[in-house]
């Protein structure tokens, strides 16, 4: 559990529901895996799709999710580029169809997603809003539901394979643990993540990343207490076993770690992080 972990965190999703479509980015990577997921839901017998996430910039990709249309609404789970890049071609080839993201800097032609459990769009789908700060401040998850069958769309909250980062200092260890919770009472509910395969259990998916993240806490306070000064020596003592090219990463994640020990001790691990 505390190793560095690359596997899917539940097990693989069957079929999916015939009302959703993935259609992934070519940009294949060691943060992205295969690449970037872009996902299409369309009710049957409607017209309209909704888009989540579309993408890096790349014509191609986004040339197959105008090809994927009629569309009558894009939502972006979070603002990193390699979700949200391709966000204002893909505006253009739609026609001008509305963006809508938490952050109103990617948010075209609509409103920013404000509203916890808002209903988005009017396209025969129940999709629902579900702030999930962590990951960044800007994450959201979104459930689609039609008839008896639902999905949880969780950007890069819950990845098809392996861990997220959590990216100090826009994200934060403890808004992600809380999230993660939240996320842990849609039991036997597929997840579709950002990047890597779908899940067949979110809620599953959810408490293995919450077990995970406590005992990474468990291995920061030990490398602490043994010594290290500097979040830098702290990656290199809990993060030993993951590739030093993306040390950077973990870097993040063990900032986020110190500031949020930092906080259940009143500071000293805060302080270490500027170290």
């Amino acid at each position: 559990m505390t190793g560095h972990f690359t596997a899917p965190a539940a097990a693989l999703a069957g079929e999916l529901p015939d009302w959703v479509t993935l259609l992934r980015a070519p940009n294949p990577g060691p943060m992205t895996l295969d690449g970037t997921n872009t996902w299409v839901l369309r009710a049957p017998g409607q017209q309209h799709a909704i888009v989540v996430d579309p993408g890096p910039a790349d014509e191609g990709h986004l040339a197959a999710i105008a090809a994927a249309g009629p569309v009558g609404l894009v939502l972006i789970t979070h603002g990193h580029p390699d979700h949200t890049e391709g966000s204002p071609r893909l505006h253009e080839l739609l026609g001008g169809v509305p963006v809508r993201a938490a952050d109103p800097a990617h948010t075209l032609a609509g409103k920013p997603l404000t509203v916890p459990g808002e209903h988005l769009g009017d396209h025969g789908l129940d999709v629902r809003l579900v702030p999930t700060p962590g990951h960044t401040g800007d994450s959201v998850c979104f459930v689609a539901e039609h008839g008896a069958e639902r999905v949880v769309l969780t950007g890069d909250t819950i990845l098809g394979r392996g861990t997220t980062v959590v990216a100090h200092p826009d994200g934060h260890l403890g808004d992600y643990l809380t999230s993660l919770e939240l996320l842990s009472t849609y039991q036997g509910i597929p997840a579709l993540p950002g990047h890597g395969p779908a899940l067949a259990d979110c809620g599953v998916a959810a408490d293995f990343y919450l077990a995970h993240r406590r005992a990474r806490l468990d291995q920061v306070r030990a490398a602490v207490a043994g010594g290290a000064t500097t979040a830098a020596e702290v990656v290199a003592t809990v993060y030993a076993d993951v590739d030093r090219s993306l040390w950077w990463a973990a870097e993040w994640s063990v900032r986020a770690q110190l500031e949020y020990l930092g906080g259940e001790s009143g500071g000293g691990a805060a302080r270490l992080e500027q170290a």
